[in-house]
């Protein structure tokens, strides 16, 4: 089922529908899913959750439902003028470039032809879209990386990767939240934690929200690393306005 905007609904299980734009990863796209999981948390009762997707939402309901009818609501309230209060966030995002940390950034060099200075320099030089959370709980998708920086996934994955490790993967860069396997390549490490089942919000970021990272040496990450176990510490962030 198409609604004149040719955003396609979907059948998902007894409690889902999952609603499908044009299969593309752009900004534009992001920012009309985004705009519609506001609506329809402001508009819908008995959500259960909202699940954004580089080019989906999956919306899953407390109770079934008609498809047809939730369907012929959902139209109403894309294509509705409704004004809805959006909080999403710039967030600075401390990173230690050393060696120790960045670990894969002397082959990188050599592999794109840049110093390791212009590559945290670049990297450090743009802000970050926040597209959607998966692969594990709090990995960020993040959209934005410079042309120049894009390199192809490691051939052979690593089977531990530092909880923290900032990383490097065809064209995009993320944070790996917790210790896992991986194949991107790893420039560095920030002591802030992604995901902590401990908060009312495991995950701090979220899908419309931008990433800055700044370079730290390594005593500023171990003296930020001992405040977040005190819990002394708090990212620095702005709101986004549209």
């Amino acid at each position: 089922m198409h609604n004149p905007d040719d955003i396609s609904y979907k059948q998902y299980g007894e409690r889902g529908i999952l609603v499908e734009w044009k299969a593309e990863i752009n900004p534009a796209t992001i920012k009309k899913i985004v705009d519609f999981k506001y609506k329809i948390q402001s508009e819908e009762e008995f959500i259960e959750d909202c699940i954004v997707g580089y080019n989906s939402l999956l919306i899953t309901y407390k109770n079934t439902f008609s498809f047809n009818e939730k369907v012929e609501r959902l139209i109403q309230i894309s294509t509705a003028t409704i004004k809805v209060t959006k909080e999403n966030y710039l967030w600075r995002i401390p990173v230690c470039y050393a060696d120790e940390y960045g670990f894969d950034l002397s082959e990188l060099s050599k592999q794109l032809k840049l110093t390791k200075e212009e590559i945290i320099k670049l990297h450090t030089g743009t802000s970050y879209l926040v597209y959607f959370i998966g692969f594990l709980p709090g990995f960020l998708y993040l959209g934005g990386l410079d042309s120049q920086l894009f390199i192809d996934r490691k051939s052979t994955p690593l089977l531990k990767v530092p909880k923290g490790a900032v990383a490097i993967g065809g064209e995009q860069t993320g944070i790996y939240p917790n210790e896992s396997a991986g194949g991107w390549h790893i420039i560095g490490n920030t002591p802030v934690s992604f995901f902590s089942i401990k908060n009312n919000s495991p995950c701090f970021a979220q899908s419309g929200d931008k990433i800055q990272f700044f370079p730290i040496d390594k005593d500023a990450y171990q003296n930020i690393k001992e405040l977040i176990s005190e819990g002394n510490f708090q990212i620095e962030k702005e709101r986004i306005h549209d």
